[in-house]
């Protein structure tokens, strides 16, 4: 048992790849191998540094003494100084050189911007899983007819398949977005206290150009190909905002589908995976709870909440720069990745073991049927010469007739009622002729086959194995 406090989504919910991304390893290593990358450019462009000096840190990116770094922290009050100091330990023949010219956001947010591009791409792969196995159950249930809902009230048919493309349509145009932001993000280089580069200017002897290519070979080194043209201290905090707005994006588009299937499985229609010997309640032995989709719903909502962290910072940056970001991003960052990481294997789980059941579909469909069939049934009986107004009241009629009954629990006779009427000049059995559902779900099929069509370059040839989730 632990006596410390341990976010939830570290112990219970993230993957072991989000975890060690965002880890202190990851996070103190990219900085060793910036400054690395840092020393080699100037070593190239001329700069009084050795080969011998580079080498000794690069032999020593991944031996990070901590407990040193935590006492020199302690004294100094600067946890890049105190890494600085601690590098320079294990590589004594650089320690004059570690650093230079430089200022504490060229390894902290150069780290970050790579720490969140590799955790967008991660999660890229884990979107494209959920829309795999959608597009496998928008396809099998392409055609088979279903009771659409508007304000959750019955309304005309559907298909399962159609429904699902909805969820999966949001989840393409959060593919797209979340592209746009991996293929637009630009590293920041090594720009200076103010972002005019002003060290550089004089270490180079006023060489901008050596400024320039020592700003491409470091970026090149981390697999970018732009640095942002203008910068201050920081890199524009305009990114973290854009980047946990992609994630928010992400958790409402999961929130929209578990919120779906929570819906259904209260109907029976359709079903979240249930293990065999899962327990729905500790009370109520019987119960087959959506957890998945209930706890999909509750991180999204926390994560729809974080995205507002980014936006209020980036707003109130004061200048050149300001450090009540830093506590903010500390927390809010990596715990949104977190949180989108959990969301996604949890809708990966639910996507793939999606349950329907077509017999309750299929009553609740036929419950329903006859007064979406009153259209046609109207329009037919004016073929054999009724009065379409008439024909129009006494559909109304009978139809409150039959739902007035349906709610003292009986079946609906609504056929039985109408086929009374000499309007319609139509027997029951001819009416009933009527009620096939196939006959009313529009172009729900094609629908869906033309929508696949788009989906499938995206997902063809990804891994489709679920993840394993902590539950």
């Amino acid at each position: 048992m632990q006596n410390k406090y341990e976010s939830p989504l570290s112990s219970r919910y993230a993957s072991d790849y989000m975890l060690e991304l965002f880890s202190s390893d990851t996070r103190y290593q990219t900085w060793r191998k910036l400054w690395v990358s840092l020393a080699k450019a100037e070593m190239q462009l001329g700069l009084p540094i050795t080969e011998e000096q580079v080498k000794a840190l690069e032999e020593h990116v991944t031996d990070i003494d901590y407990e040193c770094v935590r006492i020199r922290e302690k004294e100094v009050r600067h946890d890049v100084m105190a890494h600085v100091y601690a590098y320079g330990q294990v590589a004594p023949v650089a320690a004059g050189i570690i650093h230079l010219g430089a200022t504490s956001c060229y390894v902290t947010d150069n780290a970050d911007i790579v720490i969140y591009r590799d955790g967008l791409r991660y999660l890229r792969g884990e979107l494209l899983k959920v829309m795999a196995n959608l597009y496998d159950f928008a396809d099998k249930y392409k055609a088979l007819p279903t009771l659409g809902y508007t304000h959750y009230q019955p309304a005309q048919l559907v298909t399962i398949g159609k429904r699902a493309t909805l969820w999966l349509q949001d989840f393409l145009t959060d593919l797209e977005e979340l592209d746009f932001v991996i293929d637009h993000m630009k590293f920041l280089g090594c720009r200076g206290t103010t972002g005019t580069e002003a060290s550089f200017v004089d270490l180079y002897e006023g060489d901008t150009q050596k400024i320039d290519e020592m700003n491409k070979k470091i970026a090149a080194d981390f697999g970018f190909e732009k640095c942002f043209s203008v910068s201050a201290q920081t890199y524009p905090r305009k990114l973290d905002s854009r980047i946990l707005n992609v994630l928010s994006s992400i958790a409402q588009s999961c929130y929209k589908m578990a919120n779906d299937i929570r819906l259904l499985q209260h109907d029976r229609q359709v079903e979240e995976p249930f293990e065999k010997n899962q327990i729905g309640s500790s009370a109520m032995a019987y119960k087959r709870n959506p957890m998945r989709s209930e706890r999909i719903c509750s991180l999204a909502r926390y994560l729809m909440a974080d995205a507002s962290n980014a936006a209020m910072t980036a707003s109130t940056q004061w200048l050149e720069r300001t450090l009540d970001d830093s506590a903010n991003r500390r927390i809010s960052l990596p715990e949104g990745f977190l949180c989108a990481d959990a969301i996604l294997r949890l809708a990966q789980n639910v996507t793939d073991g999606l349950h329907v059941n077509e017999k309750i579909v299929l009553k609740t469909v036929n419950e329903y049927l006859p007064f979406m069939t009153t259209e046609n049934l109207m329009m037919e009986a004016v073929k054999r010469g009724g009065d379409r107004q008439e024909l129009h009241e006494i559909i109304r009629t009978c139809s409150m007739k039959a739902t007035a009954e349906m709610k003292e629990g009986g079946e609906c006779d609504l056929m039985k009622f109408l086929s009374a009427e000499p309007a319609f000049n139509m027997t029951e059995d001819e009416m009933k002729e009527l009620l096939k559902p196939e006959s009313y779900i529009g172009r729900c099929p094609e629908q869906v086959e033309r929508f696949l069509a788009e989906v499938k370059p995206f997902i063809a040839g990804i891994d489709r194995e679920s993840a394993q989730i902590n539950l």
